[in-house]
C-alpha cells in the first residue's frame, strides 16, 4: 500500500482552465500534475492540479502571475 502524503490540490470550473495551468506550469518546471478529482473533495470539471505541499507557495505565485482561473485550492493527504 502506497504511504499517503499532504499535497496542494487546485480544482477547476472547466477543463480549459485545468489545461491551461497545467501547460503554464510544465513550461516553467513547476513539480505537479493533473489528476482526477480527489473523492474528499468535489470540483466542476473532475481535473485537478497536484503538487507536493512544499511548492504551495511556487503554486500561489504561478496562479497570480498568470492570472490563472481556479475554483479552490486544498490541502489533502493522498
Amino acid at each position: 500500500m502506497r504511504k499517503k502524503e499532504w499535497k496542494v490540490i487546485v480544482t477547476f470550473q472547466s477543463t480549459t482552465h485545468a489545461m491551461a495551468l497545467d501547460k503554464i506550469f510544465k513550461e516553467q518546471g513547476l513539480s505537479g500534475r493533473l489528476i482526477p478529482v480527489p473523492r474528499q473533495i468535489t470540483a466542476g470539471c473532475g481535473l485537478a492540479w497536484c503538487s507536493p505541499l512544499d511548492a504551495k507557495a511556487s503554486v500561489l505565485d504561478g496562479i497570480n502571475q498568470h492570472e490563472l482561473h481556479y475554483e479552490k485550492i486544498v490541502e489533502l493527504e493522498i
